[in-house]
């Protein structure tokens, strides 16, 4: 029965993931009271935590975003771009690596993607080369970031295993292998496919009279526009905001209000940095608060905490549900290649599309299992899965930015822009971290 109920799961997360958006949290609902009315499973506590940390950190991003200070950033990486044109198949993804590391989402990619495509094209460069990795990099910086659900997660509920552990320790072992992942993906990207002047599909939108005209005429590029201080303003506030965050992290003493009591959590203290700051850069920017909402980080950040509210909770009560009957098997299988559970982990994420709710669902399940920190922060990475169905919006928003038709998804559906990227960058990266974990913890 417990086999049959784990593939009703899969189903359930297949359905909402057809949805997207939304649809991912709303359909994981009818899957969980289907659980608990229909298979007598005991619910457990709905993921408040991770969705209370999305809302902060993507509240202050989409502040950050009204006050102009995106834009600000946009505008230094298309500097770097193209002040560096013939390499762009390798700033590229460091830019979207390191946005996303900054702002702890990979949804601002968007605003980037076009320019790095207008770089690449002017250039004579394939774009799917950089532009496949880019989009790629941008959602492996996630577990390289300070204020991203998934490590503050990962900190919650591990730090209390072992005195190692801290915010600095688990991004000793993110930041390096996920920024030598997109240094390797990047690497092999530079030589993938055809030379854009041999490519079968370009060529045939040359010499279609519309795509041609497009293909000729296109410029996308931020660098026209003069933005007001207050927009460079808002990002020194917001790299201040990471700057506390970081020294409060390596000095537990500021986080104890009184001699002898415990600590305050770093997930809190991250929730709190983030709407504090938040409204430093709404105050001293004078931004207005009713422009907030409308901008592309706080829509898509918003939709990403329902789909993690229903995802994880349904996923979570399953998991509570079956593990006493699923522990001794899998506990033997684990015991021997442990490193197994790096699959177990990729496979949640390319069915959930989501690194903060594969964590909250499968690194409980770990730590029931046995598994030792160093391994389960080494593999974070492999957390980032959902390269592998391109169904994922940056994927497919980077797909209709090429204009040149590089980037696309294949015929056979796997066989697109974003799978040896994805393979190269995630796999190398788990290497890496594997190995520095269990050097560092």
């Amino acid at each position: 029965m417990l086999y049959l109920q784990f593939i009703f799961l899969l189903i359930m997360l297949y359905l909402g993931s057809r949805s997207g958006g939304i649809g991912l949290g709303v359909v994981s609902g009818i899957g969980l009271a289907i659980e608990v009315f229909i298979f007598k499973m005991p619910p457990t506590s709905p993921p408040i935590q991770v969705m209370l940390i999305i809302m902060a950190v993507v509240t202050c991003a989409a502040i950050l975003e009204a006050a102009g200070g995106l834009k600000y950033m946009l505008q230094i990486a298309e500097k770097m771009l193209r002040s560096n044109p013939k390499m762009v198949t390798i700033v590229g993804p460091l830019c979207t690596y390191t946005m996303t590391l900054m702002l702890g989402t990979g949804h601002a990619v968007y605003s980037i993607m076009p320019i790095i495509g207008d770089v690449a094209l002017k250039n004579g460069i394939r774009p799917e080369r950089p532009m496949a990795a880019a989009s790629v990099a941008s959602q492996l910086g996630i577990t390289a970031s300070p204020i991203s659900a998934a490590v503050v997660y990962y900190l919650s509920q591990l730090s209390g295993v072992s005195d190692k552990i801290t915010l600095m320790s688990i991004l000793a072992v993110t930041i390096p292998a996920t920024l030598v992942g997109t240094i390797g993906m990047a690497l092999y990207s530079m030589r993938r496919g055809a030379e854009l002047q041999d490519d079968p599909e370009y060529q045939r939108r040359l010499a279609d009279p519309v795509w041609s005209e497009r293909i000729r005429t296109t410029t996308a590029t931020t660098l026209g526009e003069k933005l007001p201080s207050s927009a460079r303003n808002s990002v020194f506030i917001f790299l201040l905001a990471l700057a506390v965050i970081v020294v409060i992290a390596m000095v537990p003493e500021i986080r104890t209000l009184k001699v002898g009591e415990k600590a305050i959590k770093m997930d809190a203290i991250i929730q709190m940095m983030m709407l504090a700051f938040g409204g430093i850069i709404l105050w001293f920017t004078k931004t207005r608060s009713n422009t907030v909402p409308e901008g592309v980080v706080f829509k898509s950040g918003m939709v990403a905490a329902i789909a993690i509210f229903g995802i994880a909770w349904m996923s979570d009560t399953y998991f509570q549900y079956a593990m006493p009957s699923f522990k001794s098997g899998i506990t033997e299988m684990v015991n021997q290649y442990p490193w197994t559970f790096a699959f177990a982990m990729f496979a949640v994420s390319v069915v959930i599309n989501s690194q903060a709710a594969t964590c909250r669902m499968m690194l409980p399940v770990g730590m029931a299992l046995g598994l030792s920190p160093a391994l389960l922060i080494g593999i974070l990475p492999s957390s980032y899965g959902y390269f592998f169905i391109p169904n994922y919006p940056s994927d497919i928003a980077t797909v209709n930015f090429d204009i040149t038709g590089t980037t696309k998804i294949g015929k056979y559906y796997f066989n697109h822009s974003f799978m040896l990227p994805g393979l190269v960058g995630v796999v190398t990266a788990c290497l890496i971290g594997y190995a520095l974990a269990s050097m560092i913890l």
